[in-house]
């Protein structure tokens, strides 16, 4: 499972054209400080959020009103509560609307090495944007090994051993229409309890490595839209190599080799495809993307057919 975990300068570098943010203090040595996801666990309020002196958010937003709620309290007390916030080493302080920072607030950040930010947003903004980015920053995330694609409108992972052929089946299924996300090595992200949200890594974007070919660059091969950027894992086709002395069960003939597999907190249902010469496996994994689809409308064909077999059982005993 990857790490998951960035640094007030990470965060303020990738946001800092979109919230149009300044550093005010804090810079020389509080942008080493870390957010790690296993520090959230514990901890009571959101990642972001309006300035909180009993419940402190990593990233403290001030905006009108917490400013205006500071310069109501008597001295001590705003020094007490300045310096309370400070303790509880936040990620970093946010100032919205590009309000003028009080001097004390400013030097407390500089003495202690808090970031301190300045943006022209408004704190609703800065609120619903920072949460969103570093809810999805740091969720729990994992590296599986296959082809990730698009099938259908729906996102499926192809998986199997070394040389059964996952990437020769991606090719096909790009010829047919279908769109790659990621091969060899997709990132997982759960953003949602029931949501597994997968992407290419950078150094991989567009690219599809076959045996006897290379790397293919399926982008200027086949166009734009023969990619895609991220997909919800939905599906996993599993392609095996069959023993020789394997048989199916008479269930699994009507039903079809049906499981799950376990990706962090989810279980992804899994299909598994026989590998074997002669088999069109491109046509195959349509096919069980299409049923996977119908049974996650409630339509099952392998049900509807056993309660027809045993209607016509019952209607020739009597």
């Amino acid at each position: 499972m990857s790490s998951t975990r960035i640094t007030a300068t990470e965060l303020f570098a990738s946001q800092q054209e979109r919230l149009a943010l300044r550093w005010l203090a804090g810079q020389e040595r509080g942008g080493q400080r870390v957010l790690e996801a296993v520090n959230t666990v514990a901890r009571r309020p959101s990642l972001a959020g309006y300035l909180n002196a009993i419940y402190p958010n990593k990233v403290q937003i001030l905006g009108t009103e917490e400013l205006e709620w500071l310069d109501g309290l008597d001295a001590r007390q705003r020094w007490e509560t300045i310096h309370k916030i400070i303790d509880f080493r936040p990620l970093a302080l946010v100032i919205s609307k590009n309000q003028s920072c009080p001097e004390d607030l400013r030097s407390a950040a500089e003495e202690t090495d808090t970031p301190l930010w300045l943006s022209p947003r408004r704190g609703h903004e800065l609120l619903n944007h920072l949460q969103y980015v570093l809810a999805r920053t740091l969720a729990p995330r994992v590296t599986l090994h296959g082809v990730f694609m698009e099938i259908y409108s729906i996102g499926v992972l192809i998986t199997g051993e070394s040389g059964s052929g996952k990437s020769e089946l991606a090719l096909e299924l790009v010829t047919r229409g279908h769109r790659l996300v990621a091969d060899d090595a997709p990132e997982f992200t759960q953003i949602a309890p029931d949501v597994l949200d997968g992407a290419c890594p950078e150094l991989l974007q567009d690219m599809l490595e076959l045996r006897g070919l290379g790397v293919l660059n399926i982008r200027q091969m086949f166009g734009d839209t023969a990619v895609k950027r991220n997909k919800y894992l939905r599906l996993i086709v599993h392609l095996s190599k069959p023993s020789l002395h394997a048989d199916s069960s008479g269930m699994e003939r009507l039903t079809g080799d049906l499981g799950s597999r376990r990706v962090l907190d989810l279980d992804v249902p899994m299909i598994t495809i026989p590998v074997m010469a002669g088999r069109n496996l491109a046509v195959l994994t349509e096919a069980a993307t299409r049923t996977h689809i119908l049974r996650s409308k409630g339509i099952d064909p392998a049900a509807a057919f056993m309660a027809r077999h045993s209607h016509f059982l019952e209607s020739a005993a009597q």
